[in-house]
């Protein structure tokens, strides 16, 4: 396992609020839910995961800077550096008793992703990375899938639900890249669904509509692994579009050329 300090202070950050997420999902059915938007819930427990993440890192860092799902921006006196902090990525499979949900953490430097971890409580899967030092899985080095013919590669995707836009572009896109590839997953967590890119378990990833906190840490977990991410016209501006592509380099490129080529309508 990558043990910076900094990572540390992530990944306890980390675990003690996915102890409450824990509970919560072995108790799914009596959480109070409220509707925050078309298909897109917040519950109790994604707020206390938030608010545990807050005053961990907040303690051991009191001068950064937040950018979170639910109480927004928060500035810090270090305008250097800023969390991006998802406490409940795949909200709709937690209240569903999916097992496939997680904690996102990144840390922001002069406008750089510079540290990550996303953890699934339910597995015990920790990954995590900082720039220049690699990403892990535990105690294992990850590295993107060596895969380079698309026919033989996995790919997954997020699909626009109730009340999000490029629904017909979305199906156009999906199905050019079944057309050409081995199969194409939906799991409900952008964030996991990068960490598994770098892990090698997809060789590729896209998606639309998504906010920073759904995939800042998930991008520099691909990139250390040795893989590749970008926005869908190719560039470096997934944060601000909302969109992302990631993959090894082949595969990468093969899925931008792939989505360029898929039309609306």
């Amino acid at each position: 396992m990558l043990r910076t300090p900094l990572i540390n202070v992530m990944t306890s950050a980390a675990q003690k609020a996915a102890r409450g997420l824990t509970r919560d999902f072995g108790e799914v059915e009596h959480l109070q839910v409220s509707k925050k938007g078309p298909a897109d819930f917040v519950s109790t427990a994604d707020k206390k995961a938030e608010a545990v993440l807050f005053e961990e890192l907040q303690k051991a860092r009191p001068k950064y800077g937040f950018l979170m799902e639910e109480r927004g921006e928060i500035e810090g006196s270090d305008t250097s550096n800023r969390w991006i902090i998802d406490p409940l990525d795949g909200t709709t499979n937690f209240l569903h008793g999916i097992p496939q949900f997680a904690i996102s953490i990144a840390l922001e430097r002069d406008g750089q992703i510079f540290a990550a971890v996303v953890y699934n409580p339910v597995t015990d899967e920790m990954f995590a990375a900082e720039k220049g030092q690699g990403a892990f899985l535990g105690g294992r080095r990850m590295r993107v899938s060596a895969r380079r013919d698309m026919a033989q590669s996995l790919f997954s995707t997020g699909i626009p639900f109730l009340g999000r836009e490029n629904h017909e572009l979305f199906i156009s896109q999906l199905s050019s890249v079944m057309a050409v590839s081995a199969g194409v997953r939906r799991f409900g967590a952008a964030s996991l669904d990068l960490a598994w890119v770098a892990a090698g378990r997809y060789e590729g990833f896209w998606e639309q509509n998504l906010q920073p906190w759904d995939m800042a840490a998930g991008m520099l977990l691909v990139t250390e692994a040795g893989g590749f991410v970008s926005d869908l016209a190719g560039g470096r501006d997934m944060l601000s579009r909302g969109d992302v592509a990631a993959g090894n380099d082949a595969m990468h490129q093969a899925l931008l050329k792939t989505l360029r080529a898929a039309k609306a309508g």
